[in-house]
């Protein structure tokens, strides 16, 4: 990719412009100095994560969304009951509604060899229906508060390449070491206390760590949650599309964008941007799938390309802009990522992760399926009707 210097001297009146429209409540603070590293593909993001557990000598935090009762989330199970034979102290928050379908034997095996666990949103009709709306969406594990391990991966053999090809789920994961992580922590013990409702007793205990500065990312964490009076998640996309100069790529797969965020990129792609989305062509979740194709026409007019991965079911959630900052973590372009999970993003400024994630889109793109303008306007009419329907429905999906 050519670079654009004028373009990129245009960028920052732009960014300007949209934080005083915008006017966000608090701005994220820059981490600098930090390592990151990506992990494409399960096999490699599991081996890091459970090799980083046994290095743990003082503290582990998890917060995921779905664990797995399988042949993954038993090798999860056993790394942290060694670690907690060996005096780690552990705290994991999971997902109630997320892992519905693990039984409750495998976190009481937890819990029996002294990890601390945290089952978010347990259902309470006191609440109404409330409860039932908001996820702990959030995936990531840190070690001795100096190393996390995040992204779209949960604890599961479908993420880790165990199952039967056409059924995996082709995600991204990433770790940083450096001053981010602290912020990281704290976010973690937000939710172990906030939804609690209390401060859980022995915080003390938990002693910050002497971070590594080391790398040469600068990394700005991006917390979204029900609890905040707007999207900052959706805010961040915002803004970096905005931002961007000559090119955007983005890989999502719930992909219900809404209007902000159509009209950014379609901006974007009237000053000049080239931008690429690769999306699912098969997806978990149907209805969604069904209805974000409903956008497909005003993007592609617009001079947006997207293009659909077949061969494996896509999750990974990535923005790269310009081919240097990172958008990157659990929350999909919808709106329950942007108002109604707690999601844990990072924007990383550094050229060479920036060129790893290029590489590895620009690779993905190659081998998935353009879709064309007018093939996809000959879809049939029973489809039609029925992007319609589901339409009234977008805010629960």
């Amino acid at each position: 990719m050519r670079s654009n210097h004028f373009k990129r001297k245009k960028r920052l009146p732009r960014i300007i412009s949209l934080l005083r429209r915008l006017r966000p409540f608090e701005l994220p603070v820059t981490h600098r100095h930090n390592s990151v590293a990506l992990f494409q593909g399960g096999e490699p993001f599991f081996a890091a994560l459970f090799a980083a557990i046994r290095s743990a000598e003082r503290t582990i935090l998890l917060e995921y969304y779905i664990i797995h009762d399988d042949r993954t989330g038993a090798e999860l199970a056993r790394e942290l009951i060694a670690a907690a034979r060996r005096g780690v102290r552990i705290r994991l928050i999971y997902d109630y509604i997320g892992c519905l379908e693990t039984p409750s034997s495998y976190f009481k095996r937890l819990a029996h060899q002294g990890i601390e666990l945290f089952p978010f949103n347990v259902p309470s009709f006191t609440r109404g229906v409330y409860w039932f709306d908001k996820r702990d969406h959030r995936k990531m594990t840190i070690i001795d508060g100096t190393l996390a391990l995040l992204g779209g991966f949960n604890i599961g053999d479908e993420y880790g390449g165990r199952v039967e090809q056409g059924l995996n789920f082709r995600d991204l994961g990433f770790s940083i070491q450096g001053d981010a992580v602290g912020e990281l922590v704290s976010i973690f013990h937000d939710s172990w206390n906030g939804e609690r409702n209390r401060v859980a007793a022995g915080e003390g205990e938990w002693p910050p760590h002497a971070a590594d500065t080391r790398g040469e990312a600068a990394v700005n964490i991006i917390s979204g949650g029900p609890r905040q009076r707007r999207s900052y998640i959706r805010e961040a996309f915002q803004v970096n599309i905005a931002a961007a100069a000559e090119e955007i790529l983005i890989a999502t797969p719930y992909f219900l964008p809404g209007p902000r965020i159509i009209r950014a990129l379609l901006r974007a792609v009237r000053r000049g941007v080239r931008v690429r989305l690769l999306l699912p062509a098969r997806s978990d979740v149907p209805l969604v799938l069904l209805l974000g194709r409903g956008s497909y026409a005003t993007l592609l007019r617009g001079g947006v390309e997207i293009f659909e991965l077949e061969r494996e079911i896509l999750h990974a959630k990535v923005m790269l802009i310009d081919g240097e900052r990172t958008v990157i973590g659990s929350a999909n372009l919808d709106p329950r990522s942007f108002h109604r999970n707690f999601e844990i993003n990072c924007m990383v400024d550094n050229v060479q992760f920036g060129a790893q994630i290029r590489t590895l889109l620009l690779e993905e793109i190659d081998g998935a399926r353009p879709v064309e303008l007018d093939v996809h306007e000959r879809r049939g009419g029973v489809v039609r009707v029925m992007e319609r329907v589901v339409s009234l429905f977008e805010w629960f999906l």
